[in-house]
């Protein structure tokens, strides 16, 4: 391949290019290798190489993208790395002192990828030869947690795939006649001292028996193995921190050799004269197997700092927050952390704070138009600020002691107070002139977001749960400090709104059951469910909706004279403002019965704001898993006058509204316009975004994101003792490693290495502004290619067969009218012919959307050959998923005649719960059911799944004119199952395992799972768009309160290993077992349910048919 000019460097060049050198250690330096007197390493998303002993790095690379996992050749003359040049993982090989990588690896890599799943196609090593490179690939898997071992010639050509169907990490014996690997793979997860189902052992596999041998059979992770002479070297953590240790090949006995406590050894490799080069805090460093000696090695990298240096921006697509103000002149926009104010259609947008080094969100108008508040966490620690909304002035910090998470600020209508809520899910009020803040209200279930001032700002209305679980409306007196529960707590309330002459407070309310009911059971969703009500707040005040009835107009009213007093009215309105003053006065006693419901039908409605003039609430078509719903989203306007509803605005994502009720800006395919809330809708301003631009510095970035990540964890953590760890500590520990930081995956990896220390699940940092290049299109055809070495032509091996009625399992060659086979040789793709030294995915890299042309042929010839038109796919993971299942439910069928169904349950999300659905039914007849759960990632719907697995039946029923004995309830299984379950059946898969075992709907088969049960919620992006997931709450515990699967996993009942020789083999033993335990209990006591009895005779002998 050919590489932009700029990425060929030479060793010499990049030294000449040096910027000056320091004498000070650079740390993050990552995935280091060494071959006799030179180490390879990554830093800031290059590479870089160095003296064994030391000293000034010389830069390798200097593409975009991240370059990493960087193996020296046998000899020590060639690199071979895993490159992002084009936007995704694939392998390259270069000359050891630079130059052009050649890139060896087309098939499309799965990614970015989160940092918890490293990178695709990484490369381990090299063939003891020189001839092949070793990299793990995605290239057959359809489950994260099954890559493969694969190997590429190092002069090009395509992969051939090592015997082992699943395999992480993989080292060569010295005599290439053995590997030492890892069936799992979770080198890059963010858990320390790991001991679920999923930590790696170590396996000798012998090429020629195709056996392997665990050599490790540990309960901690053991991995990163290095072969050298008659011993395998490893890291583990078996002593709780990640050390270095020796596994004597004769002897079978393992020794520890270093004895690190302050940090963990990361990414060990050696070569073959006995060094071992590590990652240790950020440092490398060598360990001398000859001599037992461990020594550091001092490294300057010379960067120019050009990835941290400071540049000027455009941020438009970073927007996290918008506002109105109060007349919709202007609009507030939240960009990568900076506060803009921004013009409806005249002016300038002005940059408000200027600020790498801070993460200001949540802004709102004052309702005089002067200033903005907002939250900030500038002073170190989240706060809320006020500013000029013109940008003059100084900001000034209201908060002090309020530490946590802070959320929506509202200003009251006089200016005086602001309220918040935070994520001790506290509703906060702050006084604006002296910072006091009091707590108004404690919500025991979720975070406060719901609540509004009255018009004056005298109360404070806000929904909080109960006991019971369900939300109801409160109001707060800023006179007596006091609230008063207002509305049923039976029933779910939300989103309360005053009307704007002080007389109702709106809300919204579940009130109305109607349900849909399900097409596939007889079951209910209880949705549409939401009205809209109104309290009268005076105890003679009027109905918001009285009755209506239209008069005659007399002659006062007509014409002239009616325009003449609408003129009147309207200068005596303005005249008389403050003569009209709102009436703020509660009457509390009997609020509760003032109740009415407005005339709109009860739908899944959500926000809502009440002007003088109308009702505007936003409907949808409530949430499905696995698709959208007939429409996005709606804004809708009910008129108070003559009560008609219409549609304002369609496809809405986001909202904000003017606080006179007037104007409404919209979110809709990342634009942004303001409409007229009395309008037609067609008379929406858009808003130029142009203009969102800033300074930004990485580095004082970067330190933002690091402190933010702490405070999120700090904050949400699922115990606050973190779970005995010195939070505190653990900053101070990592937080000097950021002035190395030089690209936003080495903070990344940091951050990684920080929240890890706390050795729980789901504790997870990814993304951000990676800089990554885009990702080439490759033309998918759902088949796999084989060289022919002797035509020198690639034919095809084999073709996925799919289900061509469903979108998702198309398959391109099994098409009508395709008609190619397997074995037919593709003698050229889009006019390019394909040949032996080539890799057919280079030449599949085409324009989105377009048809790919084949010329194939029964010989291995271009005479004859034929030309066919081919619509291709974007990604084969649904066709390879597709084929695994349907084989296991034809393997289960045919195994027990019948009389056994399959069904698998790839997550807990919505590809799982569509598969379910999808094969549940048609197999609820059978007499026995594998449920299967392998590799099942997680989500959110074990319960329903659960709870269908779990319907006993109680009774049958009949009807006369079917053969088919029913059930009660319907819809429910009446047999025996089976669950199959893995290593990396994690998450709410793990809590559908421990549930089928506690429900007792049969045994677990397999081994233990993952053991992760501490869910996560999402709290919004970092300021470059970066996620956080924090393990917040306790997913599943017993009866009692106590934990069992957290950190443990479910145990099988049987413990069944698919050993590699089996599965090599194609064989299942687990599944086999399955099979075979139901088969016993169906043969054994088949349940079947009784056929029709005899007709009954009711009629007295006289009466009945002569």
């Amino acid at each position: 391949m050919t590489l932009p000019r700029s990425l060929r460097l030479v060793f010499a060049l990049a030294f000449c290019a040096a910027a000056p050198l320091t004498a000070a250690q650079t740390k993050l330096l990552r995935f280091p290798d060494i071959c006799n007197d030179r180490i390879v390493f990554t830093y800031g998303g290059d590479l870089w190489t160095v003296s064994a002993q030391g000293g000034t790095a010389i830069r390798l690379t200097a593409g975009p993208g991240l370059q990493e996992s960087a193996k020296f050749s046998p000899d020590c003359n060639q690199i071979a790395f895993t490159g992002d040049y084009s936007g995704e993982d694939q392998v390259y090989v270069m000359p050891v002192n630079g130059g052009v990588p050649t890139q060896l690896t087309y098939y499309p890599a799965l990614g970015p990828l989160p940092q918890r799943w490293g990178f695709d196609n990484q490369v381990y090593g090299w063939a003891p030869d020189g001839g092949r490179i070793l990299f793990r690939s995605y290239i057959e898997g359809f489950e994260l947690s099954q890559p493969r071992l694969f190997t590429v010639d190092k002069n090009g050509g395509m992969p051939d795939a090592l015997p082992m169907p699943i395999a992480g990490v993989g080292k060569y014996s010295p005599d290439g006649k053995q590997l030492v690997y890892s069936p799992l793979f979770r080198d890059f997860r963010t858990w320390d001292r790991y001991q679920g189902g999923w930590a790696q052992d170590l396996y000798i596999f012998d090429m020629a028996t195709q056996q392997g041998r665990n050599i490790t059979n540990n309960p901690r992770t053991d991995r990163d193995p290095i072969w050298i002479g008659n011993a395998i070297y490893f890291v583990s953590d078996r002593d709780d921190v990640l050390n270095l240790f020796r596994y004597d090949i004769a002897s079978s006995q393992t020794t520890q050799l270093t004895k690190h406590r302050n940090f963990d050894m990361r990414w060990a490799s050696g070569d073959r004269n006995g060094h071992i080069v590590y990652e240790l805090g950020g440092e490398l460093r060598v360990y001398d197997t000859n001599t037992n000696q461990d020594r550091a090695i001092s490294i300057q990298v010379p960067t120019d700092g050009v990835p941290t240096r400071a540049e000027h921006i455009a941020v438009a697509d970073h927007v996290e927050q918008f506002a109105l103000s109060p007349h919709g002149e202007r609009t507030l926009f939240v960009a990568r952390g900076d506060l803009f104010s921004v013009p409806v259609e005249k002016g300038i947008t002005r940059n408000l704070t200027h600020s790498s080094d801070a993460h200001e969100r949540e802004a709102v108008w004052s309702s005089d138009g002067q200033r903005i508040g907002y939250v900030s966490d500038a002073s170190g620690d989240e706060a809320i600020w006020i500013r000029d909304a013109d940008g003059n002035g100084v900001p000034k910090q209201l908060t002090h002691e309020v530490y946590g998470r802070l959320y929506v600020p509202r200003f009251s209508p006089d200016g005086k107070h602001i309220a918040f809520s935070d994520s001790a899910n506290r509703l906060l009020v702050v006084d604006v002139a002296t910072g006091k803040t009091d707590e108004i209200a404690h919500d025991p279930l979720q975070l406060q977001r719901d609540y509004a001032w009255s018009v004056k700002g005298g109360y404070l209305a806000y929904a909080l749960f109960g006991e019971n679980q369900q939300p109801s409306i409160f109001i707060w007196s800023a006179g007596s400090g006091k609230s008063t529960h207002v509305t049923d707590p039976m029933f779910g309330e939300t989103t309360p709104a005053f009307s704007p002459d002080g007389k109702f407070l709106y809300f919204l309310g579940a009130r109305e059951w109607a349900p849909q009911i399900s097409t596939v059971e007889f079951n209910y969703a209880a949705n549409r469910s939401v009205g809209i009500y109104a309290l009268t707040l005076q105890k003679d005040g009027p109905s918001p909706f009285p009755v209506q009835n239209d008069e005659a107009k007399t002659h006062e009213d007509s014409d002239e004279n009616s325009k003449d007093k609408e003129k009147e009215k309207s200068k005596d309105e303005k005249k008389s403002k403050d003569e009209k003053a709102v009436n703020e006065r509660i009457d509390f006693d009997g609020l509760a019965s003032r109740l009415t419901r407005a005339p709109i039908d009860a739908d899944n409605i959500q926000s809502l704001i009440v002007t003088k003039k109308a009702i505007v609430y936003s409907i949808n078509d409530g949430f499905y898993y696995g698709r959208d719903g007939r429409f996005k989203p709606q804004m809708h306007v009910f008129n108070l006058k003559d009560r008609k509803d219409k549609t304002l605005v369609e496809n809405v994502e986001n909202a904000a509204f003017s606080e006179d009720g007037e104007k409404l800006l919209v979110e809709s395919d990342k634009t942004y316009k303001v409409y007229d809330i009395g309008g037609d809708g067609k008379d929406a301003k858009g808003i130029n975004l142009s203009g969102l631009t800033m300074t930004r510095d990485p580095q004082q970035e970067f330190a933002e994101i690091f402190r933010e990540v702490w405070r999120r964890y700090r904050d949400y953590f699922y115990v606050p003792n973190m779970n005995g760890y010195d939070w505190k500590a653990l900053r101070a520990k990592y937080e000097p490693q950021l002035k190395y930081v030089g690209d936003r995956s080495d903070l990344n990896y940091l951050l990684g290495q920080m929240v890890a220390e706390l050795n729980n699940s789901h504790s997870y940092v990814s993304g951000g502004d990676l800089k990554l290049p885009k990702k080439p299109n490759v033309a998918l055809l759902g088949a796999r290619f084989e060289l022919d070495k002797s035509a020198g032509r690639y034919r095809i091996k084999s073709i996925m067969p799919g289900e061509n009625d469903e979108e998702r399992y198309r398959s391109p060659l099994t098409e009508v009218g395709i008609n190619v086979h397997v074995g037919d040789y593709i003698i050229a793709i889009n006019g390019q012919e394909l040949m032996a030294n080539d890799n057919p995915y280079r030449l599949l890299q085409i324009a989105p959307g377009q048809p790919v042309e084949l010329r194939v042929n029964a010989k291995p010839t271009v005479e004859g050959a034929r030309s066919v038109l081919v619509k291709p796919i974007a990604s084969e993971t649904a066709l390879k998923y597709h084929a695994w299942v349907e084989h296991n439910r034809r393997y289960v069928e045919q195994q027990s005649g019948g009389k056994l169904g399959y069904l698998y349950i790839p997550d807990m999300g919505g590809d799982g719960i569509r598969e379910f659905i999808k094969w549940f039914y048609p197999q609820i007849t059978k007499q026995g059911l594998v449920v299967d759960v392998r590799n099942n990632g997680g989500g959110n719907v074990s319960p329903m799944i659960i709870e269908r697995l779990a319907r006993k039946v109680l009774g049958t029923n009949f009807d006369r004119n079917s053969s088919v004995t029913g059930t009660y309830p319907g819809q429910a299984f009446h047999g025996y199952m089976a669950a199959l379950i893995s290593e990396s059946t994690a998450s709410d898969g793990d809590i559908f395992s421990y549930m089928f075992k506690k429900a007792g709907l049969g045994p677990t088969i397999g081994k233990r799972t993952w053991g992760g049960t501490v869910g996560i919620s999402d709290y919004g992006p970092v300021i470059d768009g970066g996620q956080v997931e924090v393990p917040e709450f306790v997913a599943i515990a017993d009866l009692d309160g106590n934990y069992h699967v957290e950190g443990e996993g479910v145990p099988p009942d049987i413990d069944v290993d698919n050993d590699v020789l089996s599965t090599i083999q194609g064989k299942d033993p687990q599944l086999d077992r399955a099979i075979a335990e139901i088969m016993k209990k169906v043969q054994a006591n088949p349940m079947i349910l009784p056929k029709h009895q005899a007709d009954p005779i009711k009629a007295p002998a006289d009466m009945r048919p002569k």
